[in-house]
C-alpha cells in the first residue's frame, strides 16, 4: 500500500523517484493521457525504505536494475492536478536519487500505471526547458548538479 491518500479534492503522496542519466539524456516517461513527461518512480510503500522503494519502481518501469548513486534533491511539490488527478489539489514529497550510469541506453519494460500505458523517453538534458517534463526544476538543475542534497519547494 503506497504512503499517500485521497481527501475530499485534496491528494498527498510520498514518492521516491530516480535521475538516470546517460550521455547527457535523462530518462523520463510518459503515458497515453497525460500530456507532460514525468520522472520514473512512485509511491513509497508503507514501511518500504525510499531507496528500495526507487530501485523497485526504476525496476518496474524500466525492467533494468539500477544501483543508487546518492540522494541529489528532497522537493516539496504543491501543484493543480491535471489529467489523472484533474480537479485535485497535489502535495507530494519527493526523495530524488541519482542513480548509477550503466553506459547503455537499453531497457527491457513495459510499464502500466492503474492500467496506463507508459513509454520511456530518453530526453536530452541541455534541450529539457523546451519540453513540458515533471519536476520542471530539472531544466536547470540537472545542467550543474551539486554534491549535496537540495532541498526544493515548488508550487505550480
Amino acid at each position: 500500500m503506497d504512503c499517500g491518500f485521497r481527501y475530499g479534492d485534496g491528494w498527498f503522496r510520498y514518492r521516491a523517484a530516480a535521475i538516470i542519466i546517460e550521455d547527457g539524456y535523462i530518462l523520463l516517461a510518459k503515458n497515453e493521457i497525460d500530456p507532460y513527461y514525468y520522472s520514473i518512480g512512485g509511491g513509497v510503500h508503507l514501511g518500504e525504505k525510499a531507496e528500495d522503494a526507487v530501485r523497485r519502481e526504476v525496476f518496474e518501469e524500466t525492467g533494468v536494475s539500477y544501483e543508487i548513486d546518492k540522494l541529489a534533491f528532497v522537493h516539496e511539490n504543491f501543484f493543480e492536478g491535471t489529467g489523472t488527478l484533474d480537479g485535485l489539489k497535489c502535495h507530494e514529497i519527493a526523495f530524488y536519487f541519482l542513480m548509477k550510469s550503466r553506459g547503455t541506453k537499453e531497457l527491457n519494460g513495459n510499464s502500466y500505471t492503474q492500467g496506463v500505458r507508459e513509454y520511456m523517453h530518453w530526453l536530452p538534458i541541455t534541450n529539457l526547458k523546451d519540453y513540458v517534463a515533471y519536476p520542471s526544476f530539472f531544466a536547470d538543475r540537472l545542467l550543474n548538479l551539486r554534491d549535496g542534497v537540495e532541498h526544493i519547494v515548488t508550487c505550480e
